[in-house]
């Protein structure tokens, strides 16, 4: 569970050093937290669709989900401001580590004809999205109990200043980029 995080603490960091020529050790790029978003476009009917959502989400990051909130009212997606349109977890510290060693090394395995990540969905300033189409491949869902297949958002923020870092930093947590 915390392999990830001792995994860290010494051969990331030396990798790191070695590539950017980094002076101070505080200097080096970290993990700062994993946001995972659930966007349920069919709450505005259906408030038990969110329901099954956030306990999903509370599965998958063991920790409890927060409700997201309409910022403005939207007619034409028939969406009053303040109604609650999805999900949201931020995990940091020893979550972060285990989820991330969770969805590296078990979940996107699982994924159907899977050939790695986009490279290229960093942000300019270090920080890294990637969207999942389903939450079945994460092994603590059970298929039987699943109402509908639902995609999620995660991102994470490091605290690298360009993408180059936040790349390596994540190559070196073994996220499986494609070629």
């Amino acid at each position: 569970m915390a392999r990830l995080k001792e995994t860290y603490q010494t051969e990331i960091v030396e990798g790191m050093i070695k590539k950017f020529g980094y002076k101070n050790i505080m200097e080096v790029p970290k993990l700062n937290k994993i946001v995972i978003n659930m966007g349920i476009g069919e709450a505005k009917e259906n408030a038990k669709i969110l329901d099954s959502a956030v306990r999903d989400l509370e599965i998958i990051s063991g920790q409890k989900a927060v409700l997201t909130k309409a910022k403005k009212s939207v007619a034409n997606f028939k969406i009053r401001e303040g109604m609650p349109i999805g999900c949201k977890v931020t995990l940091r510290g020893e979550r972060m580590y285990e989820f991330a060693d969770r969805l590296i090394n078990l979940a996107l395995p699982r994924v159907r004809d899977f050939r790695g990540v986009n490279p290229n969905a960093f942000d300019g300033r270090g920080n890294y999205a990637l969207g999942i189409k389903e939450q079945l491949i994460f092994p603590e869902i059970e298929y039987d109990k699943v109402d509908k297949v639902r995609g999620m958002d995660i991102i994470f923020v490091t605290t690298a200043k360009t993408d180059e870092e936040a790349r390596e930093l994540l190559t070196l947590f073994n996220m499986p980029f494609a070629k």
